[in-house]
């Protein structure tokens, strides 16, 4: 059974594009740029992530929340919502496949949510795209090249080593197992689907309390609190802004079925001291940077080469580090109240 092109599809004003996880962090972002060219439907269940991501999106006529978990069956056509994007009739051309908790704090009360994203939703999203015949772009993870690091960056030819049997492991290797999903369906359906191996992000709408180093950074050093680093001195990582990256995987899905599996990130590796420095100094802040053990979802996850994605898609990051912690700072300060309440009050109620 072949899955035929989207241009076989009617499209009566604009393509309709799905986004799982939509409510998150990168999801939240691309929604929104995507809503420049499509009308966007945000599928999440807010396990992972918050309302206040998408509330500033829910005033667009082109925009559609659904509050529903992917591990379930998707039947579009049961949401009488999407009636107005005439889904029955044109379906959809486009699937963002993010949904997957990365909370580091509450790692261990999401595993099978980790587990069941990388293979339950995997199956459904991608049976969806071969119902629709549509464009499909899985976010996976810098994970699947394993902990070692190389000089030169990690390629896309690059085979990692995973324990599958380690507390890591739903994610670790579920991200293996998805991609192996993408590339059978691929296969066997001739579905049009894309892997993004995605590094180190940062910018605006990352929580607060969820042990993500940078916002924890900001939000500390304006509180007058300790800087956290979970490792030592050397602990270091790539680091993409989020309108690059979100441009990299809006040009991914451009590519043709040629184009399969793509690394995106930063291809410079940076000191989270150094990050760390830099807020401190941005926010004049007195906090003191300390260190404490390594937690099991932060790990080094070495850094990308991305000749091929500049080859391919013609993309490369374009934020400095410096300009990127700067926007993440001000959106912080703006927003300082809002996020403390929403994140807060999050955390507080798991206690």
């Amino acid at each position: 059974m072949a899955c035929r092109s989207m241009e076989n599809n009617p499209i009566f004003e604009k393509k309709n594009v799905l986004v799982t996880g939509g409510a998150g962090f990168i999801g939240s972002h691309l929604c929104e740029r995507l809503l420049k060219e499509a009308k966007v439907i945000c599928m999440d269940d807010f396990s992972n992530s918050h309302p206040a991501s998408i509330n500033h999106l829910l005033q667009y006529p082109d925009f559609e929340f659904i509050n529903y978990d992917v591990t379930r069956p998707i039947d579009l056509d049961s949401f009488p919502e999407l009636e107005k994007f005439r889904v029955k009739f044109q379906g959809i051309q486009e699937i963002y496949h993010l949904a997957c908790p990365t909370s580091p704090k509450d790692f261990e009360e999401l595993k099978m949510n980790a587990l069941t994203a990388n293979s339950i939703a995997m199956i459904n999203t991608l049976n969806l795209a071969v119902k629709h015949h549509a464009k499909y772009v899985f976010s996976s993870s810098a994970v699947v090249y394993g902990e070692d690091s190389k000089e030169s960056g990690f390629t896309e030819k690059d085979l990692g080593a995973v324990d599958q049997l380690s507390p890591r492991a739903c994610y670790d290797e579920g991200k293996r197992f998805a991609e192996a999903c993408v590339a059978t369906y691929a296969e066997v359906y001739g579905v049009d689907a894309k892997i993004a191996r995605i590094f180190a992000t940062y910018g605006p709408h990352m929580r607060l309390f969820e042990q993500q180093l940078i916002p924890d950074f900001i939000i500390n050093a304006l509180e007058g609190r300790d800087l956290v680093i979970y490792g030592d001195e050397q602990f270091s990582t790539s680091l993409c802004y989020i309108s690059d990256m979100v441009d990299g995987l809006v040009r991914l899905m451009s590519m043709g079925p040629e184009v399969k599996v793509v690394n995106l990130g930063g291809d410079e590796p940076v000191l989270y001291a150094t990050v760390a420095k830099k807020i401190l100094e941005m926010t004049n802040s007195r906090s003191r940077l300390i260190y404490e053990k390594p937690l099991l979802f932060l790990t080094r996850k070495g850094t990308p080469n991305i000749g091929y994605a500049r080859n391919v898609l013609g993309w490369f990051p374009l934020v400095r580090l410096d300009d990127g912690l700067r926007k993440t700072i001000d959106y912080v300060i703006a927003n300082k109240e809002s996020l403390l309440f929403n994140d807060y009050g999050h955390a507080e109620s798991k206690r």
